[in-house]
């Protein structure tokens, strides 16, 4: 969907429903994803849109001027779209993609929602694994494409989706807890626990720049079990920062000084034609990441 009309969605329905937070429940957006939306037009447009405050919000005299023509150009947009997906037959399909879990769990969920409501006899087969396992299904033509890392297979193209910070993980109470960010060099003499996932490259690259190989007390395939090590106070970990979206133990989360990302990539095999429902599907998952930064902000950081 065109950047533009976004905004105007976003803005429409808070006007609708007075509220932000239900503005970004119907449309599968965060929060803060709906207000920056709404104050990029204020900004493009040198007007201030709505009035905020704790009760919610409330047109200004230039919204209401506005809101008519937004909410004309919002319905036409919707019957454009309608007409193109009659012209291309749209109205049932397959959409079969690969992803890592992390992308499943907190991307998928709000797009799916979406998609649903305009698209309801199109249905879904999702493959997940790891970066290995997901280039063997596209190769394989198990998936049309997969989310993943970028790949250097032949054969394969990736295009760049969004970048993934890696995090610092620490038992509460750890001496670096105080930090805001911390130094590399700082976990020299720290045990850690790493997951086995394909990252490792990440994980090296960052360690072969400070000079050291970690001290790993543990590896796993297991997220969760990392975790729990860590809040145990066994060992420090590192990971993607979308793994740790909504994750249920009691460590604190901090960003390394000099960040260190992972690229989340599309991965089809060269001259690919996706179907329909799939390219419609990515323009979904385009537009909330754009807006959501891969899905509703940063992790927190305890």
């Amino acid at each position: 969907m065109d950047t533009n009309i976004q905004k105007y969605l976003a803005f429409a329905e808070t006007v609708r429903y007075g509220s932000f937070t239900k503005a970004a429940e119907i449309l599968s957006y965060s929060q803060s994803g709906i207000s920056r939306m709404i104050s990029d037009l204020e900004s493009e447009w040198k007007v201030t849109l709505l009035e905020r405050d704790r009760s919610g919000v409330r047109l200004t005299s230039d919204g209401e001027e506005l809101l008519p023509y937004v909410l004309s150009v919002c319905e036409e947009h919707r019957k454009l779209q309608m007409q193109v997906d009659d012209l291309n037959g749209l109205h049932t399909g397959l959409v079969r993609i690969g992803t890592m879990s992390s992308i499943a769990t907190h991307w998928f969920p709000q797009v799916i929602k979406r998609f649903q409501e305009e698209y309801p006899r199109v249905r879904f087969e999702f493959v997940v694994g790891d970066y290995e396992e997901l280039e063997d299904k596209v190769e394989q033509g198990r998936v049309e494409c997969a989310i993943s890392r970028e790949s250097t297979r032949p054969g394969l193209t990736s295009e760049f989706l969004q970048e993934d910070e890696l995090k610092v993980l620490l038992p509460r109470g750890h001496r670096l807890t105080s930090r805001s960010r911390v130094p590399i060099n700082e976990l020299r003499d720290e045990l850690f626990a790493l997951t086995e996932k394909g990252d490792q490259a990440l994980y090296k690259k960052a360690f072969d720049e400070a000079g050291f190989t970690p001290n790993t007390l543990v590896t796993t395939w297991d997220d969760l079990s990392m975790m729990s090590m860590v809040e145990s106070g066994l060992c420090v970990g590192i990971q993607p920062d979308l793994v740790l979206r909504r994750m249920p133990y009691d460590i604190v989360i901090r960003p390394l000084e000099n960040p260190v990302f992972r690229n989340i990539c599309l991965v089809k095999r060269q001259k690919q034609t996706l179907s329909l429902a799939t390219k419609r599907f990515l323009d979904y998952l385009n537009d909330v990441r754009s807006y959501d930064g891969a899905h509703g902000g940063p992790a927190q950081c305890h």
